[in-house]
C-alpha cells in the first residue's frame, strides 16, 4: 500500500510504500519526524540571507521504500529530492554502498560436490592473508580519483601478480558500461587519504580493499530457483539453475573519512546567530560563494564512491580466485553494479534536482536507461532478503512517486540486539542448513575451550539471522503492486561469505 504520511503542518509530507497490513515502524517514523525538520532549517537559512544563490532551494520531495527501518539521523529506505543545495547526510556514510552482481557458467552440482574443499579456501582467502591485492601508490590515487577507469590505465603497475593474473584489462573496459557512472567520477583531490595511497612506487597491501565490512554485507553464490520474467532473464544471461555471484559492500573507513569530511564542511558552513538544527543534519547549497567547499564535497565522495566500486571488483575477483583453486576455470560476466547509498543529479524542465538515497536503489525505467545496455528492460534492481533467504532480481520501471528508487533489502524487524536474544531453537534450524563463511571457523579443534569467542561469533551470525529480517516476498510484492520494478528471478543461497 501507498500512505502520504503528514509529519506536521509545515512539512510536504512522504510517500510510504509498505507491505498491505503493516504499520510503519514508530521509531523510524519519529526519526523520519525529526529528519523532515530540516525543511525549517532551509527557510530560517533563507531568512537569514546570502546562503542559498537558488531562491527556489527546497526539499522538493520525498518517500521512503518498503524495507523502511530506523537508522542513524535519517531512516534506511529514506529517498529525497532538493533543489538548490544536498544533504550530505542523507546518502550515509557508507558512501557507495551498494549491490555487484555476475552471471557465470558453474554447475551448482559442481559447487556442492567440492563445498568441503571450497569454503575453507574461501576462508583463506578473504578472512587469513590470501586477497593478494599488491597495489602501490600511484595505482591507489588513480582508483581513488577516476575510480575503475583510474584502475585500468595502472593495472600495468602489478601486472600478473596476485589478483592482477585474473584482472583482464579487455573485460574490465566492457563492464564499465555495466557499472552506474561506468564506475569512475573524477575527483580532483584525495584529502585526508595520504596514509592509504601510500609509496607511489612500492607495491604494498592493505586492509581495506578487498574487505567485505561488518552489519547486512556479504558475498555470496546462489541458484536461480524461478524465473517470472523470461525475456528479461534470457537477454540478461538469467538462467533457471544457473549459478550468480552477488556482492554487497561499500566504502568501510574511506566512506566514513569521506562522511567526517563532509559533516565539517556543512557544520563549519552555517550561518552565526542563528540555532543550529536540532536534528543535527545540516545542508551545503549547490553555489552561492561557496565553491570551494563544493569541490571538496564532491572530490571526498568521489573518492569514497570510487573506492566502493573497486571494493566490490576486488571482492568478486577473490571469490573467482577460490573457486578457480578448487573446482575449475569458469566464466562471469557483470551484469550490474550500482549503489544505494549516493546523490544523483536529476534534471528535468530546465532544473537540476539532487536525488539523495539511503538504503534505496536507483530503479530506473527503460525510457530512462536510453544509450545503455538496458534500455530496453529497465534498470536491473537486486534486492537481497536477509542471510539464508531469497535474494531478488528485478527491472526498474521508475515509479515517480516513489522517486524512481526500490528497496536494497528486506529492512530490519528486529534491532542487532533484540535479535540476538532470539529463538534458540529457529537459529539451530536455520544453521543445520545454511553453509556460511567468516573469519571464525566454530569447528576449529583449538577454539572448542573459548566460549568467549565461540559466543560472539555466534551473536554476529544471530544479529543477521532471518528472523532479524521482514518478509522478503511481501517487500518485493509491494514493488510490483505499485510499478516501482518488475519481478525477473528469485534466487537462493549455495553459500554466504560474512566478515
Amino acid at each position: 500500500m501507498e500512505l502520504k504520511l503528514e509529519l506536521d503542518s509545515q512539512s510536504r509530507g512522504v510517500s510510504l510504500f509498505l507491505p498491505e497490513g503493516t504499520k510503519p515502524d514508530k521509531k523510524a517514523v519519529d526519526e523520519l519526524r525529526s529528519m523532515m525538520q530540516m525543511e525549517r532549517t532551509v527557510e530560517r537559512m533563507k531568512a537569514e540571507g546570502g546562503f542559498f544563490e537558488n531562491p527556489d532551494s527546497s526539499v522538493r520531495r520525498a518517500a521512503v521504500t518498503p524495507d523502511f527501518h530506523k537508522g542513524a539521523g535519517i531512516p534506511i529506505g529514506t529517498v529525497l529530492m532538493t533543489e538548490g543545495f544536498v544533504i550530505p547526510q542523507a546518502m550515509g556514510n557508507d558512501i557507495n554502498c551498494g549491490m555487484r552482481l555476475y552471471t557465470t557458467d558453474l554447475k551448482v552440482e559442481e559447487l556442492e560436490r567440492r563445498l568441503s574443499s571450497l569454503l575453507p579456501e574461501v576462508r583463506r582467502i578473504f578472512f587469513e592473508g590470501g586477497r593478494g591485492i599488491a597495489m602501490n601508490g600511484i595505482q591507489r590515487e588513480a582508483m581513488l580519483k577516476n575510480g575503475l577507469t583510474g584502475l585500468l590505465e595502472t593495472s600495468g603497475e602489478a601486472a600478473g601478480k596476485g589478483i592482477w593474473r585474473l584482472y583482464s584489462r579487455e573485460e574490465q573496459e566492457k563492464e564499465l558500461e555495466y557499472t552506474a557512472f561506468r564506475g569512475s567520477l573524477k575527483a580532483g583531490d584525495t584529502e585526508g587519504l595520504g596514509d592509504f595511497t601510500g609509496d607511489p612506487h612500492s607495491l604494498s597491501y592493505d586492509d581495506q580493499i578487498g574487505s567485505i565490512g561488518g552489519g547486512n554485507h556479504f558475498v555470496e553464490m546462489q541458484r536461480v530457483a524461478e524465473i517470472y520474467d523470461g525475456q528479461t532473464a534470457n537477454a540478461w544471461g538469467i538462467k533457471k539453475g544457473a549459478v550468480l555471484i552477488m556482492i554487497h559492500t561499500g566504502s568501510l573507513t574511506i566512506g566514513h573519512q569521506s562522511g567526517r569530511i563532509n559533516q565539517m564542511i556543512t557544520k563549519g558552513l552555517y550561518p552565526k546567530g542563528i540555532p543550529h538544527p536540532d536534528n543535527g543534519i545540516y545542508l551545503l547549497p549547490e553555489r552561492g560563494g561557496m565553491d570551494r567547499e563544493w569541490r571538496r564535497f564532491r572530490n571526498t565522495t568521489r573518492n569514497a564512491a570510487n573506492f566502493g566500486f573497486a571494493n566490490r571488483l576486488f571482492l568478486g575477483l577473490m571469490l573467482q580466485n577460490a573457486v578457480e583453486n578448487t573446482v575449475r576455470a569458469f566464466g562471469m560476466k557483470l551484469l550490474y553494479d550500482s549503489p544505494h547509498n549516493f546523490i544523483w543529479e536529476r534534471e528535468a524542465e530546465g532544473r537540476k534536482y539532487y536525488i539523495h538515497r539511503k538504503g534505496a536503489c536507483s530503479a530506473r525505467d527503460m525510457e530512462e536507461m536510453e544509450g545503455t545496455p538496458f534500455a530496453y528492460y529497465g534498470e536491473p534492481v537486486m534486492i537481497p532478503g536477509s542471510m539464508g533467504s531469497s535474494s531478488y532480481l528485478l527491472r526498474g520501471m521508475g515509479n515517480p512517486d516513489a522517486l524512481w528508487s526500490a528497496s536494497h533489502g528486506a529492512g530490519r524487524r528486529l534491532s542487532r540486539g533484540e535479535a540476538i536474544h532470539g529463538s534458540d531453537e529457529e537459529f539451530q534450524q536455520f544453521m543445520k542448513k545454511f553453509h556460511i563463511v567468516t573469519p571464525i571457523d566454530p569447528n576449529r579443534s583449538d577454539l572448542k575451550g573459548r566460549s568467549d569467542i565461540l559466543k560472539k561469533w555466534e551473536e554476529s551470525i544471530r544479529s543477521e539471522a532471518p528472523y532479524a529480517y521482514k518478509d522478503i516476498d511481501q517487500v518485493v510484492k509491494v514493488h510490483e503492486d505499485h510499478g516501482m520494478a518488475g519481478l525477473v528471478a528469485r534466487v537462493e543461497p549455495l553459500f554466504t561469505v560474512k566478515a
